[in-house]
């Protein structure tokens, strides 16, 4: 099967990180595309907000269970942290030799992939695919030919937005997947809300 690798903290998981998974199937061969929650992400180490690793996995989990095609996974759990991409699809491609492996990144990400840990190496190696993000234009022509530019629509929810509104008491159920919605606010005034 062809993978698509699409990493993230899930901070919370929300409906702009399903319509984006669901539309990159349609438009590319990917068979399914696996959501690996990252337990911590070298550039936002100093999370403060940042909810306990099994409650974003279980949150993503809940989630995903009506969408086929579409994997929740604690991967990168088992991996040395921080989780770095070239060290998880390295790890990937030995534990699953009978799959191949593309990464999803955001444009933004793309703008910024020369900083990656062993960037040409993902490059040399992996496709990636890069999905739009507003005020990060990309010039189609500039990008290396394992690199595929997937027009997807724009999604403006975020995962800092939720706990922003949360923290404000104001309603998130636009932003969120309903099977979520109500565990989601609970547990996270615990985390923003203290006692």
């Amino acid at each position: 099967m062809h993978i698509g690798i699409y990493g993230g903290s899930f901070n919370p998981i929300h409906r702009g990180h399903i319509a984006l998974a669901k539309q990159i199937l349609r438009k590319t061969k990917l068979d399914e595309v696996w959501f690996l929650v990252t337990p911590q992400n070298p550039f936002k180490q100093a999370a403060t907000d940042l909810l306990d690793d099994e409650q974003r996995l279980h949150l993503t989990r809940l989630a995903l269970s009506a969408e086929p095609h579409l994997v929740a996974s604690d991967y990168e759990f088992h991996l040395p942290i921080p989780s770095y991409s070239w060290d998880t699809l390295q790890a990937l491609s030995r534990d699953y030799p009978e799959h191949e492996f593309s990464l999803i990144i955001g444009a933004d990400n793309w703008l910024a992939f020369n900083r990656w840990y062993h960037a040409d190496d993902i490059l040399a190696n992996y496709p990636i695919l890069v999905y739009p993000r507003e005020g990060s234009p990309i010039n189609a022509e500039t990008i290396p030919p394992t690199v595929c530019l997937i027009n997807t629509r724009l999604y403006r929810y975020s995962s800092s937005e939720i706990r922003q509104r949360i923290r404000e008491n104001r309603p998130v159920r636009r932003l969120l997947p309903p099977i979520i919605h109500d565990e989601t606010i609970a547990i996270y005034r615990k985390l923003l809300l203290p006692d």
